[in-house]
């Protein structure tokens, strides 16, 4: 074989390795061809995106419907008092004489703020507790477990009532209350998935390799639940809202000057054959609020399931 031989040789490998290299290097990552999956199979379900585009709306109205209006949720017409839709109070007034436009897009905010804050909350701490309980056993598990089990038989609602009626409604202790008392539940669920993850073949060579049992909760388990922990989030807040809602219906939540949906409906459902629309605008949007989000986790469940045939085959 001659010299110019092994140099055509040498110069066509290096050439097939640059290649190879290039076409690895231009290849997507498989977390995301797995999140375009998801993508694809999430857009497939009809209902789901509608939720989106529904859930989009009524929060652009919230964050920006207050800049179409001359009036604050805050302000007072006397002249205007229980006075239905018109060109001045779009969405007519309640009996202070408030801009129940106004005063429905500060609602928006204040009732999605509630409900995005304890889900992320109560969903994180579950998570971390339900985890560290099922991956370190032993004394540990007991004692998380009794303590979540003494926590689920209190009365949370009437504790929820109280502390919130005496600080006056403030919507910042309603939060800490809600995510104090909403945690539980999911996270002994938590618990159970995560037992099944414990023995898992990953998680024994993390452990053999010297991590910490917090560096393997976080590292390990956790993420391997992270479809049924999205899932739990977007329910969360439909089920944080309605209780945000109950409380304040019944006088316990959010109270004036500040206002949330349920404080709307509450304040609405007393006057709603005389004065219809302040209770059928806040009910109506709560209504499709709940709904969308409602689509949106099925939309989120269909696409995260490999065994769920609704969101198509991509």
């Amino acid at each position: 074989m001659t010299g110019k031989t092994l140099t055509a040789l040498t110069e066509d490998s290096a050439t097939t390795a640059t290649a190879g290299t290039a076409t690895n290097s231009a290849a997507p990552r498989p977390g995301r061809r797995k999140g375009r999956l998801y993508l694809t199979r999430f857009l497939r379900n009809r209902t789901a995106v509608a939720g989106v585009f529904i859930l989009l709306l009524i929060a652009l109205f919230g964050l920006a419907g207050g800049a179409f209006t001359p009036h604050t949720y805050e302000d007072v017409d006397f002249l205007a008092i229980n006075q239905p839709p018109s060109a001045e109070h779009w969405f007519g007034t309640n009996g202070a004489g408030n801009d129940l436009y106004a005063q429905l897009a500060h609602g928006i905010q204040r009732s999605l703020v509630i409900g995005l804050v304890v889900s992320l909350c109560t969903t994180a701490i579950a998570a971390f507790v339900g985890a560290v309980a099922a991956y370190v056993g032993g004394r540990t598990e007991r004692v998380i477990l009794e303590v979540i089990h003494f926590l689920l038989v209190v009365p949370s609602f009437l504790i929820l009532a109280l502390v919130s009626n005496s600080v006056g409604g403030d919507w910042r202790t309603l939060i800490v209350v809600l995510v104090v008392f909403g945690w539980m539940y999911y996270a002994r669920v938590i618990w159970t998935m995560a037992l099944s993850l414990r023995e898992r073949e990953f998680v024994t060579a993390a452990r053999y390799m010297g991590l910490g049992p917090l560096s393997v909760v976080r590292r390990h388990i956790i993420p391997n639940l992270a479809s049924m922990l999205t899932i739990h989030f977007t329910l969360g807040v439909v089920t944080t809202i309605q209780s945000e809602t109950a409380l304040s219906f019944l006088g316990f939540g959010v109270k004036p000057p500040d206002v949330s949906l349920g404080a709307l409906i509450g304040s609405g459902s007393s006057v709603v054959y005389s004065a219809p629309w302040q209770f059928w605008f806040p009910a109506v949007t709560l209504t499709l609020l709940t709904v969308s989000m409602a689509f949106i986790a099925d939309g989120l469940r269909d696409a995260l399931d490999p065994d769920s045939s609704a969101g198509g085959h991509a």
